[in-house]
């Protein structure tokens, strides 16, 4: 990791932890992560844009990684999410970017996107299609058990999380995000207790970047992730405009539990999306899971470059 440099940038008050490689006068390619991503699960694809002269940039959120929480984190919002990101490119002097962003990063970057359709030259989103504003439901068709559904409990996810090491939390939640199928636990069970202690890790994932994860959580903790995404669900916004003029790609693992929400698979093949994003292409890969640019880094990254390459 090397070539890639790190620094700390002033926004709305709080110091927000940045990777970066590539020249300052290069286009600019802003990765938005997931959880329990960070900055870190971006390492592939920011090496490959740089070295094809794009300047790669991926932040940790606030209240992630290394980046400051907020004063009171259980309040942090999508919208203070958005904030950032406009900050931070005015605080680079991005004047535009396209967005590469995975999971639920995915919904900041097009809501970005619909709110600040002049910052954007492109949207790439990995796993998660676009989804109209507005809350998000999921959890009303699955069994009591859904992950979202025990996370969006206040306290519940704090005390199972609590038991663990943050390492061992990251773990887990990777060998649960990697399988096919969408995570539920039982009645008299809780998620942290589905994986047992010997399942190994996926093999694209090794110890070392298990170490880093647990390393830039250990400092962050939880607060702020089990708030955005998981119990900002229902957070409205005023957008007029649900329409996404910017060329749009979804890169979709054909093994990502997400494709086993109730309607997603169909959303997702039947091209409804672009109604919403009607220059979006769809790429399908057989063998991807939710951590697809971990999983099957060469691949991803030929796609996202030929896509930033077309639509420079």
């Amino acid at each position: 990791m090397g070539e890639i440099e790190h620094k700390y940038v002033e926004v709305n008050g709080l110091k927000l932890h940045v990777a970066e490689i590539g020249s300052e006068s290069s286009t600019a390619v802003v990765f938005l992560h997931g959880f329990p991503e960070i900055w870190y699960s971006w390492r592939h694809q920011m090496l490959a844009v740089a070295k094809a002269g794009f300047r790669a940039v991926a932040p940790d959120y606030r209240g992630y990684g290394l980046s400051d929480p907020a004063p009171e984190p259980e309040k942090t919002t999508y919208a203070d999410f958005l904030s950032d990101i406009l900050a931070l490119l005015d605080a680079l002097s991005i004047s535009k970017a396209f967005l590469v962003a995975k999971d639920f990063g995915a919904r900041a970057a097009y809501l970005f996107a619909l709110l600040y359709p002049e910052k954007v030259s492109g949207v790439v989103t990995l796993g998660i299609p676009f989804l109209p504003p507005g809350p998000i439901r999921f959890h009303e068709l699955l069994p009591e058990g859904f992950y979202i559904s025990r996370w969006q409990e206040p306290g519940r996810a704090e005390t199972d999380f609590g038991r663990l090491d943050r390492k061992t939390v990251v773990r887990n939640i990777y060998v649960l995000f990697s399988r096919s199928e969408i995570p539920i636990a039982n009645e008299n069970q809780e998620i942290m207790d589905i994986v047992d202690s010997s399942t190994p890790l996926p093999p694209w994932f090794s110890q070392e970047d298990l170490e880093a994860y647990g390393s830039l959580y250990e400092k962050s903790g939880f607060q702020t992730a089990l708030k955005v995404p998981y119990r900002s669900m229902n957070e409205e916004f005023d957008i007029k405009n649900v329409k996404v003029e910017a060329p749009a790609l979804l890169i979709m693992g054909e093994k990502d539990y997400f494709l086993k929400f109730p309607g997603v698979e169909d959303y997702v093949r039947s091209g409804q999306a672009k109604m919403f994003v009607p220059k979006l292409e769809t790429i399908y890969l057989t063998e991807g899971s939710h951590f697809v640019q971990e999983q099957l880094p060469e691949q991803v990254n030929k796609l996202i470059l030929n896509f930033l390459k077309d639509n420079k």
